[in-house]
């Protein structure tokens, strides 16, 4: 037995042709689609990138206890089972986060692993002075990320030397010298069609339309501010991205015809998340609701073992932490002892496997699906609190967890599938504050695209009493019941129901006066700080603006003078989106 797992980054399902789209050039996709089962209720678990890849080795929800993350020392791999049970695992990948502290032991849970260079704000290229960039560009143009992309693309300017180029040969060649041998696993994983949507020009062309403004390749996330024209435009470089993603997994299927691989080997096309090409007025990931756009993920699975599927379409409800428990029942390796998922063979059968699935994104909404309708439950209080980080590993995307963050941390006993192994808690600052946002719930049969929220009682009841019940199934720490305004024990009724406008405290300020939309923009940024710093930060305008009416443009200069500069325009952004 063998098995290929193809893994892109950012695919909306939106725009495959598998899923209804008649625009973009993808034939290789309407290929796979004829030679694989095409599921239309899967769904995304924790996200964005490692959390999504952590479920991917373990099968278990990681975004109730812990933010983007190295894989922790209790986690169990289903690649290490594989490992155990003879089974040989090799990936080639140009996901440059493994290679930050955030994505660290990930690649050592398999066999042998091929590491492709040159993505986005990969630090590849030296750039000592200040690399070429075109003066027609987006706003983005802040932090090493984006100097680092532009020194990477004046190397990047053939197709042999573009990362999705190699990582895909390299898998080729893989293929090329163990076809014919047995038990192993290929992963390929591909960091496009991420963000930025940057391809050559045979891919370019197919997507021919007249644009004369910025370099728009690389838009910012939040509320889409972009005009028509360019909000277009920039959905044409997504697509030509996806096209290039499509020309190589032609070259893939081309290989499993040569060898005829598909009588013995398993293939697996998925993604992690989406992305919000201007839908519903956003642009992005991570800033807004986890709408249909990011979390109903295109998948396609080819078993050899039920080839009389291949061309079918599968309605059961499933998700990524069903993969690794899938990959093991197909190898019969050791089942993973704390995953949650279900293998895959028995929704390809035509059995239910999940009643509900559970999604989301560390401190925002967290939300439930039973395929009909989606319920996103917000934070109660504009805070966003209690919120704690669950690790043994603390680091985040590409920086260990601070001093200041560690100064309170505590010592606790952890959960069943932490071994008895004690952890560390600590004070987290959530991200996307989904209490500006409020609960959402929408009917998927008759607003399939999520324009409407649904006011019913009854139903949000109902369907926030499976939350309650999927939130302790999986262990989730006790502070997230008091965050989501649900209780831990007890009735759950509509006195759980949160309704009209979001409240916030009026910030006390002295010597100054508040315009209306400052004021909010100040109550939104003082529920991101502890008590301690918001007081700072009041002493700072308050210095600042002495004797002056303070509008939310002084806000924002305020929090430029005392913010982080990498996170500084982000925290603007967040703010800008809730006004």
């Amino acid at each position: 037995m063998k098995a290929i797992m193809v893994l892109f980054d950012s695919l909306n399902r939106h725009f495959l042709p598998n899923y209804g789209c008649e625009w973009t050039k993808l034939p290789n996709f309407i290929r796979l689609g004829e030679h694989s089962v095409t599921f239309d209720n899967f769904y995304a678990g924790s996200m964005p990138c490692m959390p999504a890849r952590r479920e991917l080795h373990t099968g278990r929800y990681n975004f109730l206890h812990r933010s983007w993350s190295p894989m922790e020392p209790y986690d169990e791999s289903v690649f290490c089972n594989l490992r155990k049970k003879g089974v040989y695992s090799h990936i080639t990948t140009d996901h440059f986060h493994y290679w930050e502290d955030g994505g660290s032991c990930y690649l050592s849970k398999y066999d042998s692993f091929e590491i492709n260079r040159g993505q986005q704000g990969d630090p590849w290229i030296a750039c000592v002075e200040k690399p070429y960039w075109p003066e027609t560009l987006s706003k983005r143009t802040a932090g090493a990320n984006w100097r680092h992309d532009w020194a990477n693309r004046a190397y990047l300017d053939s197709e042999e030397k573009m990362p999705v180029h190699k990582t895909f040969e390299n898998g080729l060649h893989f293929i090329d010298d163990n076809h014919g041998n047995d038990s192993w696993l290929l992963q390929i994983e591909a960091f496009d069609p991420h963000e930025p949507f940057y391809s050559l020009k045979q891919w370019k062309d197919l997507y021919p339309h007249d644009y004369a403004g910025k370099q728009m390749d690389w838009p910012d996330y939040g509320k889409n501010e972009l005009d028509c024209e360019t909000t277009k435009h920039v959905r044409y470089e997504y697509a030509s991205l996806l096209s290039m993603c499509d020309y190589y997994l032609g070259k893939l299927m081309d290989k499993m015809d040569e060898y005829g691989l598909w009588d013995d080997t398993m293939l697996i096309v998925n993604t992690d998340h989406g992305f919000m090409l201007g839908e519903k007025e956003w642009m992005g990931k991570n800033v807004q609701p986890m709408y249909s756009e990011l979390c109903r993920l295109p998948f396609f699975i080819h078993d050899p073992r039920h080839k009389e599927k291949d061309g079918t379409r599968c309605q059961a409800l499933c998700q990524t932490i069903d993969i690794p428990v899938t990959l093991c029942e197909y190898f019969g390796a050791d089942s993973l002892l704390h995953a949650q998922g279900v293998s895959l063979e028995k929704a390809l059968m035509g059995t239910s496997i999940h009643e509900y699935a559970l999604f989301g994104v560390f401190g925002g909404h967290v939300n439930i699906t039973d395929g009909r309708y989606v319920y996103m439950r917000s934070a109660v209080n504009s805070s966003n609190t209690p919120l704690y980080e669950y690790t043994l590993m603390p680091c985040h995307m590409s920086a260990p967890f601070s001093t200041a963050e560690l100064k309170n941390a505590m010592l606790v006993d952890g959960f069943s599938f932490t071994d008895g192994l004690k952890m560390l808690k600590v004070e987290a600052r959530g991200g996307c504050n989904s209490y500006w946002y409020g609960s959402l719930l929408y009917d998927l049969q008759n607003d399939p695209d999520e324009n409407e929220s649904l006011d019913c009682a009854e139903l949000e009841v109902n369907m926030c009493k499976k939350l309650r019940d999927m939130l302790i199934l999986s262990e989730a720490p006790k502070e997230q019941f008091q965050r989501l305004g649900i209780p831990f024990e007890g009735n759950v009724d509509s006195s759980c129901i949160m309704k009209g406008s979001k409240k916030y405290d009026k910030p006390e300020v002295e010597g100054i006066t508040l315009s209306s939309t400052a004021e909010k923009a100040l109550a939104i940024y003082l529920s991101m700080l502890v008590p301690e710093v918001q007081k700072n930060f009041i002493r700072h305008l308050e210095k600042k603006y002495a004797g002056r009416t303070v509008d939310e443009e002084d806000v924002f200069n305020g929090i430029r003078d005392v913010e982080n500069p990498r996170f500084m325009e982000a925290t603007i952004k967040t703010i800008r989106n809730v006004l």
